[in-house]
């Protein structure tokens, strides 16, 4: 593969809950637009996928499978056919948790462009913990 690598930027949030706790609230996709507006206003699953309804018109959301080690990634797949993996984290730290998501930045997108998409996702973040945090 030739090229050189896209810029990632790791964006986190102290969560003062268990990690298992956050993780199954997080990896609920019915929860999404409590504390990812910015990505979509409503989440409905057809058959076996998810989609939802975003500013970028409706989208198709598939995730990792349930599993032990706190992985919450991601696909969206926008309505022109490009799909953004999305990979995040709940890590246990100190007496709660991490939660960690990696933004990459897109082929062409300005510094300011991905300064906005890194204040979205740690806003996302931000409420993600006021709603865990609140429960």
């Amino acid at each position: 593969m030739t090229g050189v690598a896209s810029e990632s930027r790791h964006l986190s949030v102290h969560v003062e809950r268990p990690p298992a706790e956050v993780y199954a609230y997080a990896a609920d996709p019915l929860h999404l637009p409590e504390w990812a507006p910015g990505l979509c206003t409503a989440v409905e699953r057809d058959a076996q996928r998810w989609f939802a309804d975003s500013g970028m018109g409706r989208i198709e959301l598939t995730f990792t499978p349930a599993n032990p080690y706190g992985v919450l990634d991601h696909d969206v797949l926008l309505p022109g056919g490009e799909t953004f993996h999305n990979p995040m984290r709940v890590l246990p730290h100190d007496d709660g948790s991490e939660l960690v998501f990696t933004l990459r930045r897109q082929p062409g997108m300005t510094d300011a462009d991905f300064e906005r998409d890194a204040a979205a996702v740690q806003a996302d973040l931000e409420a993600l913990k006021r709603v865990v945090e609140s429960r």
